[in-house]
């Protein structure tokens, strides 16, 4: 869902079988699924599937930096608040929650965590705080460390430097330690 919750495609490198949104966990991936093919773990590790997105940014449909968008159903899991600051946004390529949640597989495969559930009671809901965040926050120079940043955590995953380098955060909830 993009600018005003208008439907795009989006542009990316598959990485995961025809139709994975209808089968396991639906749009949300876990450690070592099933749907995501030999190659896909590795453009999706380093985030090379996500480069063709430039065609967005020069379409118009996304920008550089902003809340990821998402797909339907993850949308209507952020509290109903997020969705209606997130509505008025133009998605990007990289932002603050693509940032912090790096990662998000991880939580997602924990031991006896059910990660539908899991994303909609603890995911969600931080990562639609931190999505606002960058709209009330949002300036160039915030851009500039988003991008920075997202360089930084693929090469280093569990880096806590978002927090760091943004010390006005909402803050990071127990079970993200």
């Amino acid at each position: 869902m993009g600018y005003k919750n208008k439907r795009f495609n989006i542009f990316k490198f598959a990485t995961m079988l025809k139709n994975s949104p209808n089968m396991g966990t639906g749009s949300l991936t876990t450690r070592g699924d099933p749907r995501v093919l030999p190659f896909g773990r590795f453009l999706r590790k380093t985030k090379i599937n996500e480069l063709p997105q430039i065609f967005n940014v020069m379409n118009g449909s996304m920008s550089m930096v902003g809340p990821r968008p998402q797909m339907e159903d993850d949308f209507y899991r952020y509290p109903q608040h997020v969705q209606e600051k997130i509505y008025d946004s133009v998605p990007g390529i990289t932002g603050i929650g693509s940032v912090i949640f790096r990662d998000e597989e991880e939580y997602l495969s924990a031991p006896g965590v059910d990660p539908i559930a899991f994303y909609t009671e603890k995911i969600a809901p931080y990562k639609g705080e931190v999505e606002l965040w960058y709209l009330a926050n949002k300036s160039l120079w915030v851009d500039i460390k988003l991008i920075v940043l997202t360089a930084w955590v693929i090469i280093v995953p569990r880096s806590q430097a978002p927090f760091r380098w943004f010390k006005n955060l909402p803050p990071k909830p127990e079970w993200m330690d």
